[in-house]
């Protein structure tokens, strides 16, 4: 029922910012994260996640009130935090058996793309690139956790790179849309992979200890 009310504030509100309807965006943006994080504490899942999401409802309250001042490094910082909170919990529940590959190929992305976007990104070089090494961080280890995090991870660096390239003005048509499209999917995956390997995890510790 949560998950089915996300899909449908999600879609609205991605429908209003394509229609540039400003008080609706404002109206359903800051809703989505806490109903997330509302989803994972009713299925009793992550700590970390749910902090993850209520970080993310915080960033994107910060952004929607920022313009090119502070309030937008708040934002990052914000994030940059949510990230650090999936980070810890991919790493500690996850396993990168086969899959060391992944970091490797985020790794030479994140090369690539800060060293592309570097000349235009002014004063926010140093916090474009530590914040996206931290977004490229929680894609790598998503991946720990398997396809469904794994594509979560993925989706949140697509999000992430599309404002960055904004910033820099290399913007895409339509890249609120796209943004949006990509992080609402990038959040409920991540925290419904989160959710299911925390409820797996759960069970095979009462298996192990009867």
């Amino acid at each position: 029922m949560i998950l089915a009310l996300y899909a449908v504030l999600a879609v609205t509100h991605i429908v209003v910012s394509a229609f540039d309807v400003t008080w609706a965006e404002w109206a359903t943006k800051p809703l989505l994260m806490p109903l997330l994080a509302l989803y994972v504490v009713l299925r009793r899942g992550p700590r970390l996640v749910v902090a993850a999401l209520l970080l993310s409802a915080a960033g994107d309250v910060a952004l929607q009130f920022s313009g090119p001042d502070v309030l937008f490094l708040v934002g990052m910082g914000f994030f940059g935090a949510a990230h650090v909170c999936y980070i810890a919990y991919f790493v500690r529940r996850g396993t990168f058996a086969g899959k060391t590959w992944i970091a490797g190929v985020y790794a030479v992305v994140w090369i690539g793309l800060i060293a592309w976007l570097w000349p235009d990104l002014g004063g926010l070089q140093i916090p474009v690139a530590a914040y996206s090494l931290l977004l490229f961080t929680t894609g790598a280890t998503s991946a720990r956790l398997g396809l469904r995090a794994g594509l979560g991870g993925a989706f949140f660096v697509l999000s992430d790179t599309l404002i960055a390239m904004g910033l820099a003005d290399h913007d895409l048509p339509g890249p609120d849309v796209w943004v949006m499209v990509t992080y609402a999917l990038a959040q409920v995956l991540l925290a419904t992979a989160a959710t299911r390997t925390d409820q797996s995890h759960k069970v095979s510790a009462m298996d192990n200890s009867s």
